[in-house]
C-alpha cells in the first residue's frame, strides 16, 4: 500500500472527483459514511458525543458525521463548528446548511467566544478541527480548544488525522497543540507521521478506511513510501519442490559470539535454520565450541584461532551462499581485523548486525568497503552512531534513505513499523511486531532469519521484507500464550514455523 504525502492526497481527491466522476461534496459524504460505520461499531447510541468541527473540509467531514449520527438515533450529539473568521470551505458550508435544516440537532456555531462544555470520562469526542493539509502549528483559540480536549478525560476519535499533527515531519511542530486521540480512523492510506514513534501519543490506535479513491490515481501517483500488507509477503514466499534436498536451500555462514555472548550466536543459528537454510556453519571463538555443539547440534561449527573473540574468517568464504556477521562478536581490534578481511574478500551481500555495525560506526574506511546490496540492521542508536545523531525520527528516516543510496545497501531501521530502505531510497514500513519484542536477543533472531533467507536464493529486497514480516509475525503469534513482559527471543524462534504457515 502506498503512503502519500499531504500534497498527493489532494491530487488523489481531485483525480477521483474529475474521473469517477463525483462531486467533492459527495466524496466528503462517502468518507464521512465510512467513518460513521466504523465509529458506530464501537459507540452505542446512548453515548454523549461531542463533535469539534473546523472551518475546512475536515470540519465538513465532522458535520456530515453529525448528520449521520443524528439520523441513526444518536440524539446526545453536541456539534460545535468553529467559524471565527467566517470563511468556511464550500463543502463545509454545504454541510452546515444541512445541519441547520435538520431537526433535533444540538448544533452551535462559534464565531467569537467558546463556552466550554463539561466533559467526563464516559463522553466521546470526535475531532474534526483540522486535516492532513495543516502545515504550521496551531495557535490562538484553536490551540486552546486542543488543550481543552487533551485535558478532558473523554475518549477522542480523530477524523483522518489528529488535529494539529502534520502528515510528515513534525520536528518544528508544537507538541502541546496536537490532539491526543484514542483512535484515528484515517482515509484510504496512512500518513507517514503515523509510523514515527514520537507521534504515537497523538494517533492512538489507527485504522485505515477505504473511501474509494480512484484506483488509477492510486496506481499512477509515485511515492517512495509503502506500507507492507500480508498479500505482498505471500507473493514473495516460495514453495518447495517435492524432491528438494538440503543442498537446494543454501549454505549459510554465521560469524557470531565471543566470551560471555555465545547466546547471541545460538539464537541467530537457530533462527537461520528455522527460516529454511539448508545448511549452516557457525564460525565462533574457541570458547564457544562445546556450547554450540551441545545447544544446537543441527549447526556445523568452525572455531577461530582465538579463544575469546573472532579474528579470522573461515577459509574459502565464497563457498557460502550467505553470510551474517555481528551478533555477540564484541568490538576488539582482532574482531575489527576480521570484519575488514571479510568485506575485502566476500563481495556478495552480507547481513550486518550488532557489534559489526558498531565497528563500522567507528571506522569510516570500513563503511566504504561494505559489499554492495548488503543488509544493515541497526536499531536507532546503532544507526545514529553510523550516520550521526538525528533530532527526530523523520530526520533519521531521511538519513537512512541517504545512507542506503550512498552505500548501495539495504537498511532495516528496527523498531515498531521497522523500515526496509532500498539503495534506490524506497521505504517499506512493516506492520507486524509488538512491544514484547523489545527484549535481549530479538535482533539476533532477525539476523539469523535474514541470513537463512538470503542463502535460499531470495534477493536482498525479498529477504528484508519477508524477514522483518516473519520476525514480527512470530512475535505477534507468541502473544497467544505469552505477554509483552514475558516474551523472550527464544519464543520468537519457536513461532517462526507458525509464522510461515500463517502467511
Amino acid at each position: 500500500m502506498k503512503i502519500f504525502n499531504t500534497g498527493q492526497i489532494k491530487e488523489l481527491d481531485q483525480y477521483t472527483i474529475q474521473n469517477e466522476p463525483i462531486g467533492s461534496h459527495q466524496l466528503m459524504i462517502r468518507a464521512a459514511s465510512c467513518f460513521f460505520d466504523r465509529f458506530c461499531s464501537e459507540i452505542t447510541p446512548d453515548s454523549r458525543i461531542f463533535i469539534f468541527a473546523g472551518f475546512g473540509n475536515n470540519g465538513g467531514d465532522a458535520l456530515s458525521i453529525a448528520h449521520f449520527l443524528n439520523s441513526a438515533g444518536y440524539h446526545a450529539v453536541h456539534t460545535y463548528l468553529f467559524n471565527t473568521e467566517n470563511k468556511l470551505s464550500p463543502d463545509c458550508e454545504i454541510q452546515k446548511k444541512a445541519l441547520d435544516a435538520s431537526l433535533n440537532i444540538l448544533f452551535t456555531e462559534i464565531t467569537d467566544k467558546f463556552s466550554l462544555p463539561s466533559l467526563n470520562k464516559e463522553d466521546i469526542i470526535i475531532d474534526g478541527l483540522f486535516g492532513a493539509g495543516l502545515n504550521r502549528p496551531l495557535s490562538g483559540g484553536f490551540a486552546s480548544v486542543v488543550k481543552f480536549i487533551n485535558k478532558s478525560k473523554a475518549k477522542v476519535y480523530a477524523i483522518d488525522i489528529p488535529s494539529g499533527l502534520f502528515g510528515e515531519d513534525n520536528s518544528e511542530n508544537n507538541q502541546d497543540t496536537i490532539v491526543k486521540a484514542y483512535k484515528t480512523f484515517t482515509f484510504q492510506a496512512p500518513k507517514l507521521s503515523f509510523f514515527l514513534p514520537e507521534n504515537a501519543g497523538y494517533t492512538g490506535d489507527w485504522e485505515i478506511l477505504n473511501i474509494g479513491l480512484h484506483p488509477d490515481a492510486l496506481q499512477k501517483i509515485p511515492t517512495p513510501y509503502y506500507y507492507t500488507e500480508k498479500d505482498d509477503i505471500a507473493k514473495i514466499l516460495r514453495t518447495r519442490p517435492k524432491f528438494a534436498h538440503k543442498g537446494n536451500f543454501g549454505h549459510s555462514l554465521l560469524i557470531a559470539g565471543s566470551k560471555g555472548k555465545m547466546g547471541a550466536a545460538i539464537l541467530s543459528a537457530k533462527a537461520c535454520l528455522k527460516s529454511g537454510s539448508g545448511l549452516l556453519t557457525c564460525h565462533i571463538p574457541g570458547c564457544g565450541y562445546a556450547i554450540m555443539q551441545t545447544a544446537f547440534p543441527e549447526a556445523m561449527v568452525s572455531t577461530d584461532t582465538m579463544n575469546d573473540c573472532i579474528e579470522r574468517i573461515p577459509d574459502n568464504p565464497g563457498q557460502f551462499d550467505a553470510i551474517g556477521v555481528g551478533p555477540g562478536i564484541g568490538r576488539s581490534q582482532e574482531t575489527l581485523s576480521m570484519l575488514t578481511t571479510l568485506f575485502s574478500c566476500y563481495r556478495k551481500p552480507v547481513v550486518v548486525d550488532a557489534d559489526a555495525l558498531n565497528l563500522i560506526a567507528g571506522n569510516e574506511s570500513l563503511k566504504k568497503t561494505i559489499p554492495p546490496k548488503s543488509i544493515l540492521t541497526p536499531h536507532p542508536k546503532e544507526f545514529d552512531r553510523i550516520a550521526g545523531t538525528s533530532g527526530s525520527s523523520y530526520e533519521r528516516l531521511q538519513k537512512a534513505r541517504e545512507l542506503a543510496r550512498e552505500s548501495d545497501c539495504y537498511i532495516i531501521l528496527k523498531g515498531a513499523y521497522s523500515a526496509v530502505i532500498t539503495p534506490e531510497t524506497g521505504c517499506w514500513l512493516n506492520p507486524t511486531g509488538n512491544p514484547g519484542m523489545a527484549t535481549a536477543g530479538s535482533g539476533d533472531v532477525l539476523t539469523g532469519i535474514l541470513t537463512g533467507l538470503l542463502a535460499q536464493g531470495y534477493t536482498p529486497f525479498e529477504s528484508c521484507r519477508l524477514g522483518v514480516y516473519l520476525h514480527g509475525l512470530a512475535g505477534d503469534l507468541c502473544l497467544e500464550s505469552e505477554s509483552y513482559e514475558s516474551l523472550i527471543a527464544g519464543d520468537l524462534i519457536d513461532h517462526i514455523g507458525a509464522a510461515f504457515k500463517n502467511i
